[in-house]
């Protein structure tokens, strides 16, 4: 019998927005029925507007069984039992919010009446958040408390940075303000794929973008050790030996500068937009004139020549002057450059030398040499072919190296920062944050300026601002709001059991916010990393569900999801990866649906912190100043709050989105929460031209920092004599990656030293374990949703481990046997998932799973590699980052 069809009700659709992860946001609206909400759909009214098309990925469609989760933390609840530990039972108690209110207040200024900084100098408070900066969408004006506040330490690393695109973010910023790195999808013809999983990374817009590519003749060769999903959408897939993408790249610079005419390559572009033809001296630096300091630049590419001159080294140390013989950097490059053949590469990459050859014929047959195109108006250089690369070849050891390299390819051709080739699409560490254009300001010697933390001796220190030491160890990380988790994240966790000679003995934070984050899931050894939690002394966590790290916590405050909070952000521009638009502005974030517990806006959680701790006014003018995203007062207009009241959260929301239509509109329009609650986004043209940073670079008269590395070669020179007369050796191996032109070095071996350091026999341990992100879970914030494991199961290998089928059926292994997976020091089990796309030496663990405390997740029975890969001082490169590989056996569980 049919059920009777249910009355109509009252139907409401309200615009919002999703941003799980970096490929967001995406605009979406939701249907609610009677004060439920029933369903998900694109926003329409984006469609002609965003990249892609204004549709939405599964994260977004989840969001209503996200919101009626039956596992969410109803109401503040506060920690029963004083012990700590996985095994320990936290023994939640429900709370009232004046008494979760009062009780993180009073811990509050019982630590800021003792000292913000404790007697090593580090901030008593410490907090964590995840999904690469995408928590900032999502929590209100939390960042203007913590501002209010003073120091805290945010380098308790759960992942970001440290496993991410890190040497990508250092160096791409460096380069050319590319925090994060694309091709320019819409207009390239040719993209070598070192291992970036764009398919399932790059959200919407990429998985559109570079569809609409392919149909129009884009090839795309991925290089990467086992077929992801992008590989299996690509032209040709290479299936390279794990960590040995520098060797393959080089083997393509190598056919570039030393198998092809050299008018085959953007000569002019090398000459006069790179350091190519600045004069280097005998003992590697450049040859200066006398009076001016200045570089000597050659009128060719390729000279040796005697200069009246004089050369400096580190700390200004003169090395040599008068009648010098210098030599270019381009004649460098290609003497650097000529031992790296394609039968060099083949015996380390295991790919083919042919293949090599062809490939880098074929970008250069794509790249367009000569030509211009016309956007908006103004004659650009066309140059459709790019390099990117993936997480994993991007970061710790070899992400230097790969880095220039895909740089370096882009320079060849001409093809950096102009349309079709490679483009950065954010900047993160150079101010302003939102404008990449307005970052570009002169530098020393002809290069843009970089806010490289100092190494001379009057201004480094040995006394970091946070525990991660990011200021003392790593020039790149620069210094502002993101650096923090830029700098070595795991080395907050690992120096809380034994401080390297030299530094401050690391102490444990006295209060730890966590938000949107689970390190002890997400970063590596998480055995060690949980243990760490145990022993701080008092943990406040925002929590949606309880979790592993939430697990240790001594308050839990639910959160307003999101579908139930308040909040406006930019959107557009240029962004991360694929998100560069052609239009900018904002989108509104709103309640659909009365909360589902009694849980308070983010806004309204740091509202009553600053009440109850004395810093109303302070947070306020944070506020008035912009951190809430827009600045409330411009030249004809002035939204600002009265700093001397608390505000709630629609009248502070309301001044800010009245203050972002003065901001569109020239002041002209100033429409308040209740036009963007019935709207959703409000946008304005963003010219095309500016994504491409070449122009602005040339306006000014300055170069591409490359091929030659002289400044970050002195810098680690600086580095290295700081860090010896204070008795600090151990960052010896990180400080030999400073070079000028990097060498390839057996990175592979790096991990195999680290394998014999631990007890193990190569042998005994002939697999390369690596993991590949998931679409359908980004970092896991929605791991506990029944309907995102629904979807993600029909992705092979979300179930297990990925191993070659030929392989298996060596070691007997058939599919679903539970195999173990082991290091000398930990396993873990998981089903075998058979297939014929990934290397024999190579086994594949997709996502962060081996849950144990959050809900739903923790039945799934999934390890992850996080349970096996070590914090190593060994495996940290130069600019404190890591990488997800290491040597395991393989066997069938008995």
């Amino acid at each position: 019998m049919n059920a009777p069809d249910r009355p109509p009700g009252k139907v409401t659709k309200a615009a919002t927005y999703c941003y799980q992860c970096v490929a967001g946001p995406d605009l979406l609206t939701v249907t609610v029925r009677d004060g439920v909400a029933i369903e998900v759909e694109p926003n329409f009214a984006a469609a002609s507007v965003h990249p892609g098309g204004g549709k939405v990925c599964v994260k977004a469609y989840g969001l209503v069984q996200k919101l009626y989760n039956p596992n969410r933390v109803r109401s503040p609840m506060k920690r029963s039992n004083p012990k700590k530990g996985r095994d320990q039972d936290p023994g939640f108690v429900p709370i009232s919010w004046d008494e979760a209110f009062e009780t993180i207040a009073t811990k509050l200024l019982e630590i800021r009446a003792k000292g913000l900084t404790d007697e090593s100098g580090y901030p008593r408070v410490a907090a964590s958040f995840g999904g690469g900066g995408t928590p900032q969408s999502y929590m209100g004006t939390f960042p203007a408390f913590l501002g209010a506040w003073g120091p805290v330490d945010m380098g308790f690393g759960s992942g970001q940075g440290v496993k991410c695109t890190h040497s990508e973010h250092l160096y791409g910023e460096f380069w050319h303000r590319a925090f994060t790195v694309s091709p320019d999808t819409p207009l390239c013809e040719y993209v070598i794929s070192c291992g970036a999983n764009t398919e399932a990374s790059g959200g919407v817009v990429g998985v559109w973008r570079h569809a609409d590519a392919r149909i129009r003749g884009m090839k795309r060769v991925q290089v990467e050790p086992h077929l992801s999903i992008t590989g299996a959408c690509s032209a040709e897939w290479v299936p390279i030996k794990p960590k040995t993408d520098a060797a393959f790249l080089y083997a393509i610079i190598h056919v570039l500068l030393h198998e092809n005419p050299r008018e085959r390559l953007d000569v002019a572009f090398l000459r006069d937009h790179t350091s190519s033809p600045y004069l280097v001296g005998p003992n590697g630096f450049y040859l200066r004139d006398p009076e001016t300091r200045k570089p000597i630049v050659a009128d060719r590419l390729e000279a040796s020549v005697r200069v009246r001159a004089i050369e400096t080294g580190a700390d200004g140390e003169v090395l040599a002057q008068g009648e010098l013989e210098g030599t270019t950097a381009f004649a460098k490059l290609l003497a650097h450059m000529k031992p790296y053949s394609p039968e060099w590469a083949s015996g380390i990459c295991d790919v083919p030398a042919e293949t090599m050859r062809r490939v880098a014929n074929e970008y250069l047959d794509h790249a367009h040499i000569g030509e211009t195109i016309v956007i908006d108006g103004k004659t650009l250089p066309f140059r459709p072919v790019a390099v990117a690369l993936g997480k994993t070849v991007n970061n710790g050891w070899g992400g230097f190296e790969c880095c220039w390299a895909r740089t370096m390819l882009a320079a060849l051709a001409g093809a950096l920062e102009v349309p079709g080739g490679t483009l950065g699409t954010t900047v993160r560490l150079n101010r302003p944050l939102s404008e990449r254009h307005q970052s570009v300001k002169p530098g020393p010697d002809g290069f843009m300026a970089y806010p490289l933390n100092p190494t001379d001796k009057e201004h480094w220190s040995a006394k970091p601002n946070i525990r991660n030491a990011y200021r003392t160890l790593v020039p790149l990380a620069a210094d502002g709001p993101w650096s923090q988790a830029l700098g070595p994240t795991h080395f907050s966790w690992m120096f809380l059991g034994e401080t390297p000679p030299g530094l401050p003995r690391v102490t444990f934070p006295e209060l730890w916010f966590v938000y949107r984050t689970n390190p002890a899931i997400s970063f590596w050894d998480t055995k060690k990393v949980a243990e760490r939690m145990a022993s701080f002394p008092f943990v406040v966590a925002m929590a949606y569900t309880l979790d592993e790290t939430n697990h240790f916590a001594d308050i839990l405050l639910p959160d307003q999801m999101d579908l139930e909070s308040l909040q406006l952000i930019r959107i557009g521009g240029s962004k991360y990866i694929e998100q560069f638009w052609k239009h900018e502005g904002f989108a509104l974030r709103q309640p659909v649906v009365e909360p589902r517990v009694a849980a308070k806006d983010f806004t309204d959680i740091a509202t009553e912190l600053a009440r109850r701790t004395g810093l109303l006014e302070r947070y306020n003018e944070s506020i008035n100043r912009g951190t809430a995203g827009v600045k409330l007062k411009g030249e004809r207009w002035d939204f600002s709050l009265d700093t001397k009241r608390a505000h709630t959260r629609d009248e502070i929301w309301g001044a800010v989105c009245r203050a972002a239509s003065a901001e569109l509109t020239g002041g002209a329009e100033t429409h308040g929460l209740d036009w963007w609650k019935e709207h959703g986004l409000r946008v304005k043209p963003f010219p095309q031209s500016d994504w491409y940073l070449f122009p602005t670079l040339a306006a000014q008269g300055l170069r591409f920092e490359l091929p030659y590395q002289e400044r970050l070669w002195r810098v680690g020179k600086e580095l290295e004599r700081r860090m010896h007369e204070h008795g600090m050796q151990w960052w010896d191996k990180q400080l030999a990656e400073y070079q000028a032109l990097p060498a390839w070095k057996e990175f592979p071996k790096i991990w195999e030293d680290e394998l014999a350091r631990i007890g193990g026999k190569l042998e005994d341990f002939p697999f390369w374990l690596l993991t590949s992100r998931s679409m359908q879970y980004a970092w896991g914030g929605n791991v506990g949703m029944q309907i995102i494991h629904e979807v993600a199961g029909n992705v092979a290998g979300h179930g297990g481990v990925i191993i070659n089928a030929g392989r298996a059926a060596e070691l007997g292994i058939a599919e679903g046997d539970i195999v173990e997976i082991a290091t000398p020091r930990a396993s873990v089990r998981a089903r075998a998932v058979p297939r014929q796309g990934i290397r024999p030496d190579t086994l594949l663990l997709i996502a962060q799973f081996d849950h144990w405390a959050t809900p739903y997740a923790k039945d799934f029975g999934v390890p992850s590699m996080n349970s096996l890969v070590p914090m190593s001082m060994n495996l940290t490169d130069a600019t404190g980052s890591g990488a997800d590989i290491v040597r395991v056996s393989v066997r069938k569980a008995r």
